[in-house]
């Protein structure tokens, strides 16, 4: 049922938290937008049509144009979660971004962030 409720919420209320969460550590909203960029295939434009149509944080992953194929490789806890362990496909997909922001707040270089 939790799992639900953060399908249901909307991208406009979360997107923003999550910039807030990078630039509170001088990190920039740019930074933000290229991982999104890196692990679900959206481009400014198409990020922006999901904000505009205000679509749940649920649908943005299920309508992501291409989940990036070296999303499989991070790893690492999410709110005391191992993201390589989680069960349901599409919260795995909403833990691997809560990661990947929590490594560029904590000032991991792109480079790494991107799993170049």
């Amino acid at each position: 049922m939790e799992n639900e409720k953060v399908f249901a919420m909307k991208l406009s209320r979360v997107y923003p938290l999550l910039v807030q969460k990078a630039e509170r550590k001088g990190r920039t909203e740019d930074e933000v937008k290229q991982v999104i960029f890196w692990l679900t295939g959206y481009d400014e434009a198409g990020l922006q049509r999901q904000l505009k149509e205000d679509v749940s944080y649920g649908d943005f992953f299920e309508q992501a144009p291409a989940f990036h194929p070296n999303s499989a490789l991070i790893r690492g806890v999410v709110c005391g979660v191992r993201v390589e362990n989680v069960e349901n496909p599409l919260m795995q997909k909403i833990r691997y971004l809560d990661k990947l922001v929590d490594e560029l707040a904590k000032g991991k270089p792109m480079e790494k962030i991107l799993r170049k």
